[in-house]
């Protein structure tokens, strides 16, 4: 009894000095003139930087579908019509929380209904440009289109492998 005793007090005091080292609090809010921002505060240098190697992506996928489709002259068209609609639209800032703050909740409301309905807008947009490129298709085509397009829910496959 004493053998295993010495061995599972040990681990229960290395384990309680362990959580009491997790629980510490970590670094406060920076302070002053040069602090960054705030989790919950819009960081546009990052946001811009993100977007800007989002685009970069987009590119890149477009370039390898185009290439992977083989499209007729006369499909150009559509095709730039669809590359040119699927480009995400210039951000809007987003709502400053203490403005927000300060409305009612039928006000406040009102302000994520719109900006739900903008949104709802690009995907309307995005969804006819889809389908009227895709019509222009070929059936070979469209199963190349089908088979490297918006199939995130591939079985077995995450989110971003293709």
């Amino acid at each position: 009894m004493k053998a295993s005793f010495k061995p599972t007090l040990l681990m229960a005091a290395l384990a309680a000095s362990a959580l009491t080292a997790l629980a510490q609090p970590g670094p406060g809010p920076a302070a002053g003139p040069g602090a960054g921002p705030g989790i919950n505060q819009p960081d546009t240098e990052r946001r811009t930087r993100m977007q800007d190697r989002a685009q970069q992506h987009m590119a890149q996928r477009a370039t390898a579908l185009k290439a992977k489709l083989k499209l007729r002259a006369e499909q150009e068209n559509a095709w730039n019509d669809y590359v040119a609609a699927m480009k995400p639209p210039a951000s809007p800032p987003l709502p400053n929380r203490a403005e927000i703050a300060k409305l009612s909740t039928p006000e406040r409301l009102d302000k994520m209904r719109e900006l739900r309905q903008r949104r709802e807008a690009e995907f309307d947009k995005r969804d006819a440009a889809t389908r009227t490129f895709y019509g222009t298709l070929s059936a070979e085509q469209k199963k190349i289109f089908d088979d490297n397009t918006g199939r995130p829910f591939r079985e077995g496959r995450p989110w971003g492998a293709r």
